[in-house]
């Protein structure tokens, strides 16, 4: 592997380190998979080993790629991975990623490399027309923010010349290594051309709740398109651990108002996100275009 990472051994798991290590090489070697990090893997590998205990003690008895324990605990968790991760994320060529990433790298953070890694996930694509007006719109309610955290960013950061703010600290959350790489390299580049800002980002499973609630306070975080991600189709828990967790005054939540086949949906607004807050004690305003509804939520 390429980061070997040192896991925190769960007692219910009997596998020894150097089998988990194992089982998390062998589920990366899918081409969709292979940026999402190492301990993210493992972590998503752990609780499913926990769930099918059975299937796990039928590894313990018989580990070897062949069998069928090793082959069924792979599939499964690739497929865990797909569901909660590439959900919004595109497919470009390996050639073109390092094309733009040697640009920003000697420097070149000019709307053309922008734009074209903005085409890469199908969400930022969609906002390239209207991010003008979204940061408008959310800014006339939020106020102007100096301090932005973005979790499940993908690459939405890229996107801060929209938000034409003279001053600016930028934080990303993300499991996705390659596309962390590419922030930072154009954060570096952002602040040797801009006084007033600083940005960063790293790899965070936002999910840990706990972890989350001790980041610096920051104004306004952005949960774009994650909440369905979080919940994965099981109530609405972990979304609102995720907002209640935040240290910051703003939470702009949003959500797709197409179906997957494209068609309008019906009810695009979120009942249990509006009562939610209502039982929380937070107000929170719409804002929408035509493909993604936007909570813009008041904590305090």
């Amino acid at each position: 592997m390429q980061n070997k990472i040192s896991l925190k051994k769960d007692p219910i798991i009997s596998l020894s380190e150097s089998q988990i290590e194992q089982l998390i090489e062998k589920i990366k070697e899918k081409k969709e998979l292979e940026h999402i990090s190492a301990s993210f893997v493992a972590q998503e590998l752990s609780k499913f080993l926990i769930r099918e205990f059975h299937l796990q003690q039928q590894l313990v008895k018989n580990f070897h790629e062949k069998s069928a324990s090793f082959r069924i605990t792979v599939k499964k968790v690739r497929e865990l991975l797909r569901r909660s991760y590439g959900l919004f994320r595109g497919e470009k060529k390996a050639a073109e990623r390092k094309e733009v990433m040697k640009k920003m790298q000697d420097g070149d953070t000019s709307e053309a490399p922008i734009s074209q890694a903005l085409t890469w996930h199908s969400s930022t694509d969609e906002r390239r027309s209207f991010y003008v007006q979204l940061y408008t719109k959310i800014f006339q309610i939020t106020g102007k923010p100096n301090k932005i955290l973005d979790l499940g960013s993908g690459l939405n950061p890229l996107s801060i010349g929209f938000m034409r703010l003279r001053k600016l600290h930028y934080h990303a959350l993300d499991i996705n290594e390659e596309e962390v790489k590419l922030l930072n390299i154009f954060f570096e580049q952002e602040q040797k051309k801009k006084q007033y800002f600083s940005g960063k980002a790293e790899i965070f499973d936002i999910t840990n709740t706990a972890k989350l609630s001790l980041l610096p306070a920051h104004d306004l975080a952005f949960l774009l398109k994650m909440s369905d991600i979080l919940d994965k189709g099981h109530g609405h828990r972990m979304t609102e651990l995720v907002i209640k967790s935040l240290p910051v005054s703003w939470v702009v939540v949003s959500f797709p108002t197409l179906t997957m086949s494209g068609k309008k949906m019906n009810y695009p607004r979120r009942k249990w996100i509006e009562l939610m807050s209502q039982r929380l004690g937070y107000d929170f305003k719409l804002v929408e275009f035509e493909n993604e509804l936007f909570y813009v939520i008041q904590k305090i």
